[in-house]
Formats: structure tokens, C-alpha cells, sequence
């Protein structure tokens, strides 16, 4: 069994942290829900498309390690390298943001990972099993090259694009329910995720 899982709103959260970054910038009321998408709309309600990008490059770069991960994540992560199971990361992300200060989001991506998936025992995702793509193209082309069994991303064009492999077992994380139109498995919680990998291991032995 190989796990691939997406990176951006599938294994971190960044709502508490864009709510965070927009009230500090005087961008949004604090009564505005906690959500990245809440803000996001918000500004483009105001016309502040600009603001929404360079926040954007901002909370990936600079302020990526005040993210958190998702609750269940690291049990999830924990319980697969206690099976000897093989864990991928594997997300399209650009290097440097489109507008704003030129972060360098893979470095600081990686350094995130570095801090929070991992423990005394070490890694929860080996280094080089961590890859970020600069099309949406070369991401389906990486999960298809390293043969993952199952993968889960929050983007249905992802796990529906065209030439993402049939025979790969697909989960879209929808945490607040955006995508339940989508014919597709779907998980709001990383405990659920894990039922279904435990699953899928069983299925497999």
C-alpha cells in the first residue's frame, strides 16, 4: 500500500491563520467566520482581488509555520508508520508567490513538515517522499509515477482530471462539505480518512 495525500487543505488548515492575518491588516471585521474562504470572498466582494493574492503568498511563505495541521492528521500519519506503510506528499504549489515578496512556499512548505510531521521516533513523511509541482499536470504525473494505492486531496479537479489513474483509490477531503455534489468517496475528518486506509491495508494483506 502506497499513501499519497495532497498538502495545502488536506494535511494543514489554514483558516485560524488567514482570519488572523486579515484582521491584522484591517481587512476584515473579527465577527467574519473563521475560514480562509470567508476571507477570501470577503475581499473579492470589496474588489481586493490583489490583497487576497498577496496575502496568500504571505501565509505561505512567512507566516507558513503558524499553520496547523488538521486534527487526526498525525494519529493518521502515526498509524502508517507503525504498519511500515509508504507515505507521500505530493502537491502543486508554486515556488514563489504571484505577487508581494518572493518566498521562497517549497522551502518554507518543507520546513513546516520538518516541524510538525515528525517525532522522537522521527519522520512521519521521509524527505524525499515530499514533492511539490508546479502544474497541476506534473502532480498527476507524480502520484501516477511512484504508484500510490489511494490519495487524498480537497480538489475534485484532481482526483477527476483526466489521466489520474483509475486504479488508484480516490478520498476528497471536504471538511466543511463544499463538494457534496461530487460523485466521489469524501471524508469531512481525518479520523474517517484513516478508517478507510485501515481499509484499504486489510483489503490488501
Amino acid at each position: 500500500m502506497h499513501i499519497g495525500l495532497d498538502f495545502d487543505n488536506t494535511i494543514v488548515s489554514y483558516d485560524a491563520l488567514f482570519h488572523k492575518v486579515a484582521l491584522e491588516g484591517g481587512w476584515i471585521d473579527a465577527g467574519l467566520p473563521v475560514s480562509k474562504v470567508s476571507v477570501r470572498d470577503h475581499l473579492r466582494s470589496i474588489d481586493k482581488e490583489s490583497v487576497w493574492t498577496e496575502m496568500q503568498g504571505y501565509v505561505y511563505g512567512a507566516r507558513m509555520q503558524e499553520a496547523i495541521a488538521y486534527l487526526g492528521v498525525i494519529d493518521c500519519l502515526k498509524w502508517a508508520r507503525e504498519k511500515n506503510i509508504s507515505v507521500s506528499i505530493v502537491s502543486h504549489k508554486t515556488q514563489f508567490p504571484f505577487l508581494g515578496k518572493q518566498y521562497d512556499l517549497h522551502e518554507a512548505a518543507r520546513s513546516w513538515i520538518g516541524l510538525y510531521l515528525s517525532d522522537l521516533d522521527g519522520p512521519l513523511v521521509a524527505p524525499n517522499q515530499v514533492y511539490f509541482e508546479l502544474t497541476k499536470e506534473a502532480k498527476v504525473q507524480r502520484i501516477t509515477d511512484i504508484n500510490c494505492t489511494v490519495y487524498v486531496d480537497d480538489l475534485p479537479e484532481i482526483l477527476l482530471a483526466n489521466g489520474f489513474p483509475q486504479s488508484i483509490h480516490k478520498i476528497l477531503f471536504d471538511p466543511d462539505g463544499h463538494h457534496q455534489d461530487q460523485q466521489l468517496p469524501r471524508s469531512d475528518h481525518w479520523h474517517d480518512v484513516n478508517k478507510r486506509f485501515e481499509f484499504q491495508w486489510t483489503a490488501q494483506k
